[in-house]
């Protein structure tokens, strides 16, 4: 039962995961809800997840989720526990988008695919009376009213209170460009990549040379942190789901001393003993190249790699070593607009328990414009979701708290 006698107007700008699911909780709990939507369509950025598979959220233990949202951990954990990654499953399968863990612990609809969910939900939103009012670019407040850049013109509206949930500052061309950072400038830290490509200091024809070649299940470790996966090689320099899991500290460093030295183990399941024994079994007459072919399948980039990385009459120890711990320079990250999510956002000095931005009563925040950031895997989305609930659950309780003003 909806605790308002009049429903109260709330404004939500920005048709994303967490502002979508803002609109839900709000549109069931007594609020007329529209939406306002800078791009021509909307979940662009998560239609733009699912093309690869759309991963939901991760299936391990709480206690080790969590964790994964760094110095960000103890800020969003309340907002994780009210809505973790098992009612983020059950509310997708309320879509009818069965959900499965996969083999990494990455939870995924059966479909694979963003597109059913998204238009499963918006058909349930429009059911509540969810109003969509796409091409409204955000700009500001005239007196109490928003503002809004629309194709008809400027546009003003009347809420009584606001959710922004407009991303961070990463693919621009899907919706976030981070532009509203200039309308909270004391609130909002500067926005850097996260989960992002590096520049290593390799000539420019190595990389053209290998362009989209991939290390295959290699493993990497920077100040203490090992994680393993992928690397795909690109005219930009590197990129895949295992450096994105470091990237944070490997920014962090090359920001403090201009470069970070990452180790990579190209061969990870074998001990040096092992490939070792390998090398020594090659007949001492062939080429390096074809000793790293033939006794460890290793591929073009990687035998490139180690022949740049060693003397040029390499002993197989030397190679050994080379292979399980080979220094790759990096010196710069990939552009912030290319990068999977951005860190920097509002900051949590800058608002309440309850999501609501301090210098603005009655306006909240949720999502990627926060300043937080997690690694691929779930952490993105579940973050979004976690956060648009709780900013969603922070304006009624708001309202509810100004009932008299409601008109």
């Amino acid at each position: 039962m909806s605790p308002f006698s009049t429903p109260p107007v709330v404004a939500i700008v920005g048709a994303g995961p967490a502002g979508l699911f803002a609109a839900e909780y709000l549109s069931g709990h007594g609020c007329h809800v529209e939406i306002f939507e800078q791009m021509p369509s909307v979940g662009r950025k998560l239609l733009m997840a699912g093309r690869s598979g759309l991963n939901l959220t991760h299936s391990e233990p709480f206690d080790l989720f969590i964790t994964r949202y760094g110095p960000a951990q103890a800020w969003l954990t309340p907002a994780l526990l009210n809505f973790p990654p098992d009612a983020l499953r059950r509310w997708a399968e309320s879509l009818g988008q069965e959900c499965f863990s996969g083999s990494s612990g990455r939870v995924f609809p059966k479909s694979m695919k963003a597109s059913p969910l998204l238009r499963a939900w918006l058909n349930r939103l429009a059911e509540q009376g969810v109003q969509l009012r796409t091409r409204h670019r955000f700009t500001g407040w005239e007196g109490s009213r928003l503002t809004f850049e629309s194709p008809s013109g400027p546009v003003t509206f009347a809420a009584d209170a606001t959710l922004m949930a407009t991303g961070g500052a990463s693919w621009s061309r899907l919706g976030s460009d981070g532009r509203w950072a200039g309308l909270f400038p004391a609130e909002t830290s500067p926005f850097k990549p996260s989960n992002c490509g590096f520049m290593p200091n390799w000539p420019d024809d190595v990389l053209q040379r290998h362009d989209g070649e991939v290390l295959h299940s290699v493993g990497l470790s920077f100040q203490g942190t090992e994680t393993r996966g992928d690397l795909t090689i690109t005219p930009r320099g590197l990129e895949g789901s295992a450096l994105y899991a470091l990237s944070a500290s490997l920014r962090d460093a090359i920001t403090s001393t201009s470069t970070a030295t990452l180790s990579l183990d190209l061969r990870p399941t074998l001990s040096e003993d092992a490939i070792l024994k390998r090398l020594q079994s090659q007949r001492p007459r062939e080429s390096q190249s074809n000793r790293l072919r033939k006794a460890l399948s290793l591929d073009g980039a990687s035998r490139e790699l180690l022949r740049q990385a060693t003397p040029k009459q390499a002993t197989p120890l030397q190679l050994t070593r080379a292979i399980k711990a080979l220094p790759i320079v990096l010196t710069a990250t990939d552009t912030l607009d290319r990068a999977i999510s951005t860190a920097g956002g509002l900051r949590q000095d800058a608002l309440d328990e309850k999501f609501m931005v301090k210098t603005h009563p009655g306006v909240f925040a949720a999502g990627e414009m926060l300043d937080w950031e997690a690694p691929t895997g779930g952490y993105l989305l579940q973050g979004c979701f976690s956060t648009g609930l709780a900013a969603a659950k922070g304006v009624i309780g708001w309202l509810e708290s100004s009932v008299s003003g409601i008109r």
